[in-house]
Parts: C-alpha cells; sequence; structure tokens
C-alpha cells in the first residue's frame, strides 16, 4: 500500500488449456481469511479467469492495524491497480465478495481514481457500512447482529466465530445486562471500537453513492437474510447496468435455504458469476435494471419487471382484531425475537390480529409495509410490526418484519408507516397471516427505555402503554393478482443479458 503496509493474497491462474494469458482477474478482499477461499479461486481459474484473494489491513496474514469499514476504499484502488500492472493480467477485474466483502468490492468500485476501480462488481448479501448495518433507517439498534459479529471478529486479528456462543453458554444474560455499552466487559474481552459503532450515523451511503456509477453490478441476495433489503435498495439506485439475484436463501444463500426454498432454487451461483462476469466485461448488458426473484414455496423465479400494485388488508376488516388492542409494551418482559409464541395468558403485550384462511395460493413479490395508526404514553416509542404465516396445519413461518422509531406526542394518535421490506413467496390456499404489533423486538434488537435516552447508554427501563386504532391501519402486501400470474423466467438468461 501507500503507506508502505503489506497486505497478503492468494493467486490462482488458469490451467494451460487457456494459454499463457493475460487473463480477465477477479478480485476478493475478505476480513474472514482468505485462505478459506482457495476453493473458490480454483474454481474461478478453471473458467478462465486469474482470482486473488486478499486478507484485509490488520487481518489474518496482513500488516497494519484492522479498523472495521476504514481502509476498504483505498486499499482496494491500490489492489486493483496493482493487478493491472501484472503480466497475467489483461487489464479487466472483476471485484467480488459477500458480506463484508461485498463492502469492500463496492467501495473499490465507487472510489477515486478511475485506474483503481475495477470494471464490474458483484455484490452478494452486501454489509452496506457500520451505520447501515448497526442500526435500521429508522434508528432502532441491531443488537444481536452486531453483538455476534464484534464478539467473533471486531478489534482482533483473527475470528473466534463462536465467541457469542460460547459468552452466552457462560452468561445466558448477557444481551439483557444494561448499559449496552458495556457489552465488552460483560464479554470478558477488549472491543475499543464498540462505543464508535453506535455513534456513527446513517448518511450518503454505499447504495446513494452507486447511483453516480456507470460499471455494471450483480447484487445478490436471499429473502431471509438480514441485509434483503440493503441488497435491493443496492440495485435499484445503481446507476450502471444492475441486475439483481433474491433467492428464498439465509446469509449464506444457496448453503442456508429457508423452509420456501424448492429444488429449482438450487443454483450454481459459482457458474452463474463466471457467465455474468464474462457478459459484464464483455460489454454484452443492457443498460438499466433487470432482475429474478425466486417465489418461494413454487419452483418458479419470477422477474423483478413483474412486481404489481399493492394489496390492501384493512385492520378489523381484512385483519380481525384477536387481542391487545390496548397493550403494555414492558421492556423488562419483550416481545421477542427468537420466538413466535404468543403468551395464551397473562396481560397482553403486543397487539395480535389474523386473517381468514386464504381461499387460494396467494403470489406476494415486491415491498410490504404497515400504514398503523396508534397511540404510545412514551416521549420516545419502538412500534414492531411481525407478520407471520400460518400453514393449514398452524405451523408459523416469519414472513416480514418492520421496526420504527418514533418520538411522537404522548397520549395522542400518530400515523406512521412500518416498511416490511421484500417479500418473494407463494402462500398455499388455507395458511392464515398473523400479525403482530409491539414495541420491541429482542435480542434481535435493542429495548427503547421509553425514557427518551440513547437505548446504549440507558440503565433504566420503564414500560409503555400502547394502543392501535384500527381505523386507519392496515397491512399493504404485494399481492399479484391471479389474472396476472407471473410468468417463470430462467434466473441465468434474466440476469445475464
Amino acid at each position: 500500500m501507500s503507506d508502505g503496509v503489506r497486505l497478503v493474497a492468494d493467486l490462482c491462474l488458469p490451467p494451460e488449456a487457456f494459454g499463457d494469458g493475460p487473463f480477465p482477474a477477479v478480485l476478493i478482499r475478505t476480513p474472514y481469511d482468505r485462505r478459506h477461499h482457495r476453493a473458490e479461486l480454483r474454481a474461478w481459474a478453471a473458467l478462465g479467469f486469474a482470482a486473488m484473494a486478499q486478507d484485509v489491513r490488520g487481518r489474518h496474514a496482513s500488516d497494519g492495524q484492522w479498523h472495521p469499514y476504514r481502509n476498504e476504499e483505498g486499499d482496494g484502488a491500490a489492489t486493483v491497480r496493482w493487478m493491472r500492472s501484472q503480466a497475467w493480467c489483461a487489464g479487466k477485474v472483476v471485484a467480488y465478495g459477500s458480506s463484508y466483502g461485498a463492502y469492500c468490492a463496492l467501495t473499490a468500485g465507487l472510489g477515486e481514481p478511475a485506474d483503481g476501480r475495477p470494471d464490474a462488481l458483484i455484490a452478494a448479501v452486501p454489509a452496506l457500512g457500520a451505520a447501515e448495518t448497526a442500526r435500521e433507517a429508522s434508528g432502532p439498534e441491531r443488537l444481536l447482529a452486531r453483538a455476534g459479529w464484534w464478539a467473533a471478529h471486531g478489534d482482533r486479528r483473527t475470528s473466534d466465530e463462536d465467541a457469542l456462543e460460547k459468552a452466552l453458554a457462560r452468561d445466558p444474560r448477557l444481551l439483557d445486562h444494561l448499559p449496552v455499552s458495556d457489552f465488552p466487559r460483560r464479554l470478558r474481552r477488549a472491543l475499543p471500537s464498540w462505543s464508535g459503532l453506535w455513534q456513527q450515523a446513517r448518511g450518503s451511503g454505499i447504495a446513494a453513492r452507486g447511483a453516480a456509477a456507470g460499471i455494471p453490478l450483480l447484487a445478490v441476495g436471499g429473502s431471509r437474510d438480514p441485509f434483503r433489503d440493503d441488497t435491493v435498495e443496492l440495485w435499484r439506485q445503481w446507476g450502471g447496468p444492475a441486475r439483481l439475484l433474491m433467492g428464498p436463501w439465509g446469509h449464506a444463500l444457496t448453503a442456508s435455504p429457508g423452509a420456501e426454498a424448492r429444488r429449482e432454487h438450487r443454483l450454481n451461483l459459482g457458474a452463474l458469476y463466471a457467465r455474468w462476469a464474462r457478459a459484464a466485461l464483455n460489454g454484452e448488458l443492457a443498460e438499466g435494471r433487470r432482475g429474478a426473484a425466486a417465489l418461494g414455496g413454487s419452483g418458479w423465479w419470477a422477474s423483478m419487471a413483474d412486481v404489481p400494485e399493492p394489496t390492501v388488508y384493512p385492520f378489523g376488516t381484512g385483519l380481525r382484531l384477536v387481542g391487545g388492542a390496548g397493550f403494555e409494551a414492558d421492556p423488562e418482559r419483550p416481545l421477542r425475537s427468537d420466538h413466535l409464541n404468543v403468551p395464551a395468558t397473562g396481560a397482553a403485550d403486543r397487539c395480535l390480529l389474523v386473517t381468514a384462511p386464504l381461499p387460494r395460493p396467494l403470489d406476494l413479490l415486491g415491498r410490504a409495509e404497515v400504514s398503523l395508526t396508534a397511540v404510545a404514553d412514551t416521549p420516545c416509542a419502538d412500534w414492531l410490526v411481525r407478520v407471520v404465516a400460518l400453514d393449514p396445519r398452524g405451523f408459523a413461518d416469519p414472513l416480514a418484519t418492520g421496526i420504527v422509531r418514533r418520538t411522537d406526542p404522548r397520549n395522542e394518535a400518530a400515523r406512521m408507516s412500518v416498511p416490511l421490506g421484500f417479500v418473494s413467496r407463494r402462500l398455499a390456499a388455507g395458511t392464515r397471516l398473523r400479525v403482530e404489533v409491539g414495541g420491541h423486538h429482542f435480542p434481535a434488537h435493542a429495548r427503547n427505555p421509553h425514557s427518551g435516552e440513547d437505548p446504549v447508554t440507558a440503565t433504566r427501563l420503564h414500560p409503555s402503554r400502547r394502543s392501535v386504532l384500527l381505523e386507519g391501519s392496515a397491512l399493504v402486501l404485494p399481492v399479484v393478482p391471479t389474472r396476472h400470474r407471473v410468468a417463470r423466467v430462467d434466473p441465468a438468461q434474466e440476469i445475464c443479458r
């Protein structure tokens, strides 16, 4: 690097059948140990690419200090320039990565100078920045995910993937302890960057910067991935040729299929990436945005061009109130994110509504939300909405979740929108939808103390009385009308043209 820090990389060149080169190149920059990518490098090389995986600054074999999200733009650009100067590189470089690695690829693609920018980008389940990964767009802190990541990777040269699990085994109430800022002490490990994580504000991030990009992008995500909506937003705002591939997967993509995944959703992502990369480097992609999304619960892939208009299910009519029009959001006994149980006895801790069984299958493709009219008796309140699909046997499966933080006048009705994110699912006939409106979603999100204090530094929690007004509240779903069933598409063809 320009400051003398040495970054270590593995390089794999194509076999003799492809000649002596030079070759198009693929760059993977990762904090998770470049050696884990050796089979991946060999697969790229077997398809005719020179493939390189690099440990980012301060991690594993690379020199320097590890500061998450700080040095990736400059280091990525320097690495791309170095690759282009090598005899084995034909000058064309694809930057590829998943999760934090996708951030590394994207910052290189959006940075300066031009000779340090790759020619195409593949960003899978992208973690778009420290602030974006730490908080929802409306403010609530993503506690469990960040505690797990920082415990495993933060402020250390190597990783301990099971760090949080081991700490919870020792202290099951680790995440319950207040203040949240005291987490490193409870973890029994120094995490100097932990407090700064929560002080960063979401600003002009990667997705917004992408609007000025001119190079091709392939954004890959899963409908069960926590960064699903960031993936879709990146694709929506990208300025160059943009392609989106969304499957019924979690953060590990095809290695973590959801219950709604089918045989047709088991794609060979490596072969697909290579096919897309060749089309992108050869200038064969049309301008604009295209995409394919798996319709979970069916064997179909649908074109993103088929996203329908929303269908409204009003509270009280389309959704029948079961209980809890008035409830108490008590952070000492919060609505839990780690199970879908609904208390059968005791005071209501959420507003609960259900639909009648669906008379026919229902296809959902696009963004869902809840229009909510509600009242809180505290100056600051989080509003959670969770939609659960109950199959004809009563089995519960999460469909969509959203949470927003609001500061409204006490005891006055407030109207708000709670985004539920991107949904792509076929629901079977007989399925019922259960909608829960609550005040917390713990431990996925930090508990709002209801005092107006910062949830990261607060040490005292207060209950909040809530009420949901049925009139003016509704569930809004992207329902594909029966007469306009989405057409089947080949996902590879859809993203490679």
